[in-house]
């Protein structure tokens, strides 16, 4: 390859940018317009725009993304996580395109982001498996009768998902059906297939998984073992590897799982597949990610392998560099600094961002997508940066994070910063008295977020513009005046003080996905009468009082935090 389309954004665009510099190769970004002004845009050698709109009419565009290859004439395509990555037709689409796809082929990506086909492989391989749906399930009441039978609790999951995109646990019979359509609506508009499957879910279970690598010569590598047990809302906030506190037995069966899957599956390039550890020793198949994960940097600390450009030389046909499993070296953390509220139960805040000063030091790496002035976009994905620590132990990583995380400043806009700040010192992820982290650990056993304060984020005050000539991005500086009589984008209709007490408003930034009532309906006070939807969070809207409900906004409008959505006149 010559020349790499990085069809992504933020940092892992970036992060794969610096690996093709390092790799001898020029990088090519895209950018929707929420993104004109973004660092990962800026820091390729080329950037061309995708336009306007949501994801679906931006990163999610395959004909878009192709046209600018075509244009930049870039030799290679680079998904990197989300969006596209486990889209076995994007993968198509590059392929006959006369493109270098760098990725596992179509067939395997089919294969293994299938859920219940990566389970019957699985299951074919001798791999250890809980009792799950036989194929996707087609109704709420399909859902209730396979809990009634396996018994709770049960997770429902999108069958072509990730992420954590999809996925409910039900833990009462009463909320199975619900939960299942909840779903089918959050794995159609992250996925655009709505398929889900449900499969025992083990209570109090760690998340361990195994980064593999393949080459197109035989060769399949097993890195090494993560656990990123502590997530909220099913999303990851803290990473480490090796994995810590488990046996060399059940490394060894997690290894070996991982690897037979993947040779059974043709497995080509780099992947993760996923375990739930139960605290009876239990270890359950969970998912194969046909992609780059979020916490590669953990394993390329402890191994010291770049997994980026050993992405590259594999899609290249060339042999991995590294022919067997690396004993690991010391510990690495990862912390994932999202632009949320953990005084607001993690709520996503986008804004500007008016101070970001990272850490720096021993044992410390920063890859971030933002800078000092970015502004994050209610569309996409909270992440602002990772903040990854290294230790010759497993102690001292602990020591330099507790450092890092004092030393980081971020001013404008929530961070989860005082969350990590507060879960390096709790004895449950410390392992001061036995490591007691699980996957659901933050939302029922550490109570510490609700002390956290809140952060209001501040709006942008000024307007930059720039022009695209030939890839190249110019920012320009244009006199205010110039605007004068130009039409500006409409705000969020706001609450006016009369009314406040009977408006229904939005609780965070994001877009009205539905309405759960009809307009003109009467509503009880707390009934959940909408969804809003941001940074891949879906939230439901109550009303604060009784009455008929008269709809001010229609679903699909983009909404700032207390922006009014409607109005409940009293009866």
């Amino acid at each position: 390859m010559k020349k790499l389309l990085v069809a992504n954004r933020g940092e892992i665009a970036i992060r794969i940018m610096r690996a093709a510099r390092d790799y001898g190769v020029e990088s090519v970004a895209i950018y929707a317009d929420a993104d004109a002004h973004s660092l990962h845009a800026s820091m390729a050698d080329e950037a061309y725009s995708l336009g306007a709109g949501r994801p679906a009419e931006t990163y999610l565009s395959i004909a878009k993304i192709l046209e600018i290859a075509r244009r930049a004439d870039a030799d290679a395509v680079h998904p990197g996580y989300g969006f596209l990555s486990e889209r076995a037709e994007f993968a198509q689409a590059v392929i006959d395109a006369g493109l270098l796809w760098v990725g596992p082929g179509p067939d395997v990506i089919t294969a293994l982001g299938d859920k219940v086909q990566a389970r019957r492989i699985a299951a074919k391989v001798g791999a250890p498996l809980v009792k799950g749906s036989v194929g996707s399930l087609n109704t709420a009441e399909e859902a209730v009768a396979f809990a009634r039978t396996a018994g709770l609790p049960v997770a429902i999951k999108a069958a072509f998902g990730g992420g954590g995109r999809g996925m409910k646990v039900a833990r009462k019979i009463e909320e199975v059906g619900e939960l299942f359509d909840s779903a089918v609506r959050e794995a159609t508009e992250a996925f655009g297939r709505g398929d889900c499957y449900a499969e025992q879910f083990l209570d109090k279970p760690r998340h361990i998984e195994a980064q593999i690598i393949a080459d197109q010569h035989g060769n399949t590598v097993v890195l090494g073992t993560r656990d990123c047990s502590l997530q909220r809302r099913n999303q990851k906030l803290v990473e480490e590897a090796p994995a810590p506190f488990i046996t060399a037995d059940q490394r060894q069966r997690i290894h070996q799982a991982a690897k037979a899957i993947c040779v059974e599956a043709g497995y080509v390039g780099a992947g993760t597949v996923e375990f739930l550890l139960s605290q009876n020793g239990t270890i359950s198949f969970l998912e194969v990610n046909t992609r780059l994960q979020v916490e590669h940097p953990v394993t390329e600390e402890t191994t010291g392998v770049d997994i980026v450009i050993e992405q590259l030389r594999v899609a290249d046909g060339l042999p991995l560099s590294i022919k067997e499993t690396p004993e690991p070296r010391g510990h690495a953390f990862e912390f994932r600094i999202n632009a949320e509220d953990p005084g607001r139960g993690f709520l996503p805040t986008p804004g500007l961002i008016m101070t970001f000063r990272a850490p720096s030091g021993p044992g410390i790496r920063v890859d971030a997508g933002v800078e000092t002035g970015s502004d994050i976009p209610g569309l996409y994905d909270s992440m602002m940066a990772k903040l990854i620590v290294y230790g010759e132990s497993r102690e001292q990583a602990l020591r330099r994070a507790r450092r890092a995380l004092s030393e980081f400043v971020i001013e404008g806009v929530a961070s989860v910063l005082p969350f990590h700040r507060a879960v390096v010192n709790e004895s449950a992820f410390t392992a001061k008295h036995g490591f007691g982290v699980f996957t659901n650990w933050i939302e029922t056993e550490f109570l510490e977020c609700a002390s956290f304060p809140r952060v209001e984020p501040v709006e942008r005050a000024i307007v930059r513009s720039w022009i695209e000539i030939d890839g190249k991005r110019h920012e320009l500086g244009l006199p205010s005046g110039l605007f004068a009589g130009v039409a500006q984008p409409q705000a969020t209709p706001t609450v006016a003080l009369a009314e406040a007490d009977n408006a229904v408003t939005a609780p965070m930034p994001g877009t009205l996905q539905q309405w759960l009532v009809a307009d003109g309906d009467v509503v009880d006070e707390g009934e959940a009468v909408a969804l809003i939807e941001a940074m891949k969070m879906e939230m439901r809207v109550v009303t604060p009082k009784a009455g008929r409900i008269r709809f001010a906004v229609e679903p699909g409008t983009m909404l700032a935090a207390g922006g009014k959505l409607a109005l409940v006149e009293p009866q």
